[in-house]
């Protein structure tokens, strides 16, 4: 690929960046804490449903699960994943005020925060990995019915980024 084709497609990349940003600020400003449009909860024991998620180019899991338990503006999940690697369990905290959480794990410590835009929930949070600085940048979804957890995430590596859409249902 030539480098001019390269750079247009990442500036083709960067406006469509800017215009998500947009709209996710605009969205925000409905705020999800009012009598009329509440925030919704996240607590309940979730599975993911492979079938409905999507991994693109990235290795998807064998399966997993995530216990959310959320309070007030307190937010903690523990996932099990079960992978080619073994079963993997994490353990994140949050506040959704937007402010930075740090997260111990085997691999160094992540660091991110949690807002709300409207009725969804934005996760944003790094670490770096054998030198290498992974950031993820996640919506959650909740359905109507509270039965159906959608995660859309997009993740930069130094490689390259991907997106990863992840679908739970309450067990």
């Amino acid at each position: 690929m030539k480098l001019q084709e390269k750079l247009r497609i990442q500036k083709r990349r960067s406006v469509a960046g800017l215009a998500a940003i947009v709209l996710l600020a605009a969205a925000g400003h409905a705020g999800p804490n009012t009598s009329s449009n509440p925030a919704p909860n996240f607590s309940g024991e979730w599975k993911l449903n492979l079938s409905k998620s999507n991994y693109g180019y990235f290795p998807a899991p064998f399966g997993a699960t995530r216990k959310i338990v959320q309070s007030g503006a307190k937010l903690s999940m523990t996932t099990i994943q079960k992978g080619a690697k073994g079963e993997i369990t994490s353990q994140l905290n949050y506040t959704t005020d937007g402010k930075e959480s740090a997260n111990p794990s085997p691999n160094g410590e992540s660091k991110g925060s949690a807002q709300w835009i409207g009725d969804k929930l934005m996760i944003e949070s790094s670490r770096e990995v054998q030198g290498a600085v992974l950031k993820q940048k996640e919506i959650w979804t909740l359905s109507a019915d509270g039965k159906t957890l959608t995660i859309d995430a997009h993740v930069s590596l130094p490689n390259g980024e991907f997106d990863v859409k992840q679908v739970f249902e309450k067990q």
